[in-house]
C-alpha cells in the first residue's frame, strides 16, 4: 500500500469563515440585484434569498456532523463514498470539480467586466471577435489571465498566505458593503418608497420568490468549501458547523444590503425595464458620484478576489483527494516540495480557466449555470449520507457524535431540498430552468465523465475497499489486502 499523503494543519477558524463567506459573495452580489428584482421585486428577492439561506442551513446540519466525524480533504466526494460507494463518489466528484473550476473562471471574467465599466480605455483594447453577442478584447483577456496567475501563485505559496489574504479581503468586503448601503440610504436623492411595489406585479408573489429560491445553491455556494479544507483545520472540526452558519448569515445580509442599496435609488420598475448593463453601478454612480463608484469598485474587487482565492482552495483540495483515491491521475495528490500545497491541482485549475476569457462571458455563463447542477448533486449526496448514518433512536450516535432522530429528520429535509433545487434547475417548466445552451453543456460534461469513468473503471474498481477507505478517509484497514496496492500497511495513522 502506498503511503497516504496528508496536508498540513494551517487553517485558522477565521480564515475558514472567510473562505466560506468570500466564496459565496462574489460578483453576483454587485451585478445581479436588478436581475433579481426583475424576477420577484425587491422584497420578493430578499425573502427568496432568506428562504434559500435557511434551506442551506438545513443542509449545513449534515455537513457539520460529517465534517466533525470525517475531517478529510474531498468533502462531498468522501461523503458520497461513505454513503453509497466508489461509483457514486466519482459522480459527485466529477460534477463538483467542474462547478468549482467554473466559478474560478467566472470570477476572473468578472474582473474584466469591472474594467469594461470603469476603465474601458484599458480593457477594450485590441478587438478580437464577437461570440454569443459579446465582443472579446485582448485587454480583458489579459486582465482575467493576470488575476488567475496571481491567485494561483499565491495559493501554491501556501495555505497560510491564502488564508490571511482571504480574511483581510472579507473584512474589507463587509465594511465596503455596509458603508455603501448606509450612504445610499442617507442620501437625499434616495427614498425607501422607490422599493414599492415590494413584489413584481405581473406574477404571483410566490412565483417570484420561488424563482429566487432556485438560485440558492449558486448564491450560497461557498460554505461547502469548508469541508474541502477540513484536513487542514488547526482547530477542532466540531467548530465547522458554527462557521458555516455564520458565513450563511453574513452572506444573506450582504445580498440583502445590495438589493436595498440598488432599489432605493429610483423606482425599481423603471430601472429594471431599462435593462441596464450594470444597474447597480449606474444608480450608485448617479447618486454618490466618484466616491460611490470607488467604494463599489473596491467592494466588488474584494468579492472577486475572495471568490478566486476560495475556489482555488476548494477545487485543488477536491482534485487532491480524488487523486489520492486513484480516481484522477496520481499527480494530483503530489504536494509542492517546499510549500506543501497541492500545486498540480492549483496549476491545472489555472490553466483550464485561462481558456475561459477567450470564449466570451455569455458562453461562460452558460457553463456556470449548468455547474449549479453539480453543486446541488453534492448537497444531495451529503444529506443522504447523513440520513443513512444517523439514527431514529434517541440515543443514536455516529462514533461518539450525537446523531439522533432530530438530526436524521433534518438530514432528510436537506436531501429533499437538494432534490427540489435539482428539479427547479432541470424541469423545463420551472421558473429557473436551465436554458438550452446550459443543458447542452451539461450533456457534454456528463458524456465526458462517462467516457473518463470507462477509461479508469478497471483500475479504480480493483482497489480493495479497505485500501480505498485508507486513501479517502485516512483509516487503517484491519487486514492487509492481497493486491498490489496493499503490499505494506502502515502501523499508525495520524487522524
Amino acid at each position: 500500500m502506498e503511503e497516504r499523503v496528508q496536508l498540513e494543519k494551517t487553517f485558522k477558524p477565521q480564515w475558514i469563515w472567510a473562505i466560506a463567506l468570500g466564496s459565496a459573495i462574489g460578483w453576483g452580489a454587485f451585478i445581479l440585484p436588478t436581475s433579481w428584482m426583475g424576477k420577484a421585486g425587491p422584497l420578493g428577492a430578499i425573502i427568496g434569498l432568506g428562504i434559500g439561506g435557511l434551506l442551506m442551513m438545513v443542509i449545513a446540519v449534515s455537513y457539520g456532523v460529517l465534517i466533525e466525524k470525517y475531517p478529510v480533504s474531498g468533502g462531498e466526494f468522501a461523503y458520497a463514498y461513505i454513503g453509497f460507494g466508489r461509483n457514486h463518489a466519482f459522480v459527485c466528484g466529477w460534477f463538483l470539480t467542474l462547478g468549482y473550476i467554473c466559478i474560478v473562471a467566472l470570477n476572473a471574467s468578472a474582473l474584466a467586466l469591472l474594467g469594461k465599466f470603469l476603465l474601458p480605455s484599458i480593457t477594450n483594447v485590441v478587438f478580437l471577435y464577437e461570440i454569443g453577442g459579446w465582443e472579446v478584447y485582448l485587454g480583458e483577456v489579459v486582465i482575467a489571465t493576470a488575476a488567475l496567475l496571481l491567485f494561483g501563485y499565491l495559493n501554491i505559496r501556501g495555505a497560510s498566505i491564502s488564508g490571511r489574504l482571504q480574511y483581510l479581503f472579507c473584512i474589507i468586503l463587509v465594511a465596503g458593503v455596509c458603508l455603501l448601503t448606509i450612504s445610499m440610504l442617507l442620501s437625499p436623492a434616495t427614498d425607501l418608497a422607490n422599493m414599492r411595489p415590494f413584489f413584481k406585479p405581473e406574477i404571483p408573489a410566490l412565483t417570484g420568490i420561488i424563482a429566487i429560491i432556485a438560485i440558492a445553491p449558486w448564491a450560497y455556494v461557498g460554505f461547502d468549501n469548508i469541508p474541502q479544507a477540513a484536513e487542514e483545520f488547526n482547530f477542532p472540526p466540531k467548530q465547522a458547523f458554527k462557521l458555516i452558519i455564520y458565513s450563511l448569515i453574513f452572506a444573506f445580509a450582504l445580498y440583502s444590503f445590495m438589493v436595498i442599496a440598488t432599489a432605493v435609488a429610483m423606482p425599481w420598475q423603471n430601472l429594471v425595464q431599462g435593462q441596464p448593463v450594470w444597474g447597480t453601478g449606474d444608480v450608485i454612480s448617479d447618486t454618490l458620484g466618484a466616491i460611490g463608484v470607488m467604494l463599489l469598485a473596491v467592494s466588488l474587487c474584494m468579492g472577486i478576489f475572495t471568490g478566486l482565492n476560495g475556489f482555488y482552495v476548494s477545487s485543488s483540495r477536491l482534485m487532491f483527494a480524488m487523486g489520492r483515491a486513484k480516481v484522477l491521475p496520481q499527480v494530483f495528490s503530489k504536494l509542492h516540495p517546499k510549500y506543501r500545497t497541492p500545486y498540480f491541482g492549483i496549476s491545472f485549475s489555472c490553466a483550464l480557466c485561462m481558456l475561459a476569457p477567450w470564449f466570451g462571458r455569455p458562453v461562460l455563463l452558460w457553463i456556470v449555470d449548468m455547474s449549479a447542477t453539480g453543486v446541488t448533486i453534492a448537497y444531495f449526496y451529503t444529506c443522504m449520507t447523513a440520513y443513512k448514518k444517523f439514527s431514529w433512536s434517541e440515543s443514536g450516535q455516529l462514533d461518539g457524535i450525537t446523531a439522533g432522530p432530530g438530526k436524521k429528520l433534518v438530514a432528510l429535509m436537506g436531501a429533499l431540498s437538494g432534490i427540489g433545487f435539482l428539479g427547479l434547475l432541470l424541469y423545463p417548466g420551472s421558473p429557473s430552468a436551465l436554458g438550452t445552451p446550459s443543458m447542452i453543456a451539461l450533456a457534454v460534461w456528463t458524456a465526458l465523465g462517462f467516457a473518463f469513468y470507462l477509461l479508469k473503471r478497471a483500475e479504480f474498481n480493483q482497489i480493495p475497499k479497505g485500501t480505498l477507505d485508507y486513501y479517502i478517509l485516512g483509516k487503517a484497514i484491519p487486514e492487509p489486502p492481497s493486491t498490489k496496492y496493499a503490499e505494506q500497511l502502515p502501523v499508525k495513522v495520524d487522524l
